[in-house]
C-alpha cells in the first residue's frame, strides 16, 4: 500500500472510531494499536493472554525509569546504592533506576537522598514511561 493510501486508510479508521465505531485491527505495528486502541489485546502461540483497556493495560504491566546523568564517569555503583538495583549504562555516566508506578512508594526520595550521601551528584534527570511495545514484549518473552 503507497503512503498516500495508508494515510487515507487510518484517516478512515480514526473517524469511525471517533464515532464509536467498533475497530477489530490486527497488526504487528504496535504503534499503530498504541495510536489507535482503546482496548488492546495480546495473543500469544494462539492463546489471549490479555484484554484490557489501554491506559489500565499500561497502568497494570508498564513501568517507569528514572534516568541520571551523572557529572562525573563511574566505574560501578556504589556498594550502598544496591538496594536500589540501578544499572549503569556503559560508559558510565547514565544510572537508570526502575520503579512501580502502581507502587505505594516508589523509592525516589530515598535513591536522591542515597545518591547525595553516597557523594554521586548528577547534572540531570528524566523520566521514561513504558512504551506498549515494551509490555508487549515482556508478556511474550519465554522464560529464560
Amino acid at each position: 500500500m503507497d503512503v498516500e493510501l495508508r494515510q487515507a486508510m487510518w484517516e478512515v479508521v480514526r473517524k469511525l472510531r471517533d464515532r464509536g465505531v467498533t475497530i477489530i485491527l490486527t497488526t504487528h505495528y504496535i504503534l499503530e494499536a498504541e495510536e489507535m486502541a482503546d482496548r488492546i489485546g495480546v495473543i500469544n502461540h494462539g492463546e489471549i493472554i490479555v484484554v484490557q483497556d489501554k491506559v489500565d493495560l499500561m497502568r497494570a504491566f508498564g513501568r517507569k525509569q528514572l534516568r541520571l546523568q551523572l557529572q562525573e564517569r563511574i566505574d560501578s555503583v556504589p556498594e550502598q546504592l544496591s538496594p536500589f538495583g540501578l544499572s549503569l549504562e556503559e560508559g558510565g555516566d547514565v544510572l537508570v533506576y526502575d520503579y512501580d508506578t502502581q507502587a505505594e512508594r516508589t523509592g525516589i526520595t530515598s535513591l536522591l537522598t542515597a545518591l547525595s550521601e553516597a557523594g554521586v551528584r548528577f547534572s540531570d534527570l528524566d523520566t521514561k514511561q513504558s512504551s506498549l511495545e515494551d509490555i508487549f514484549v515482556s508478556l511474550v518473552k519465554e522464560p529464560s
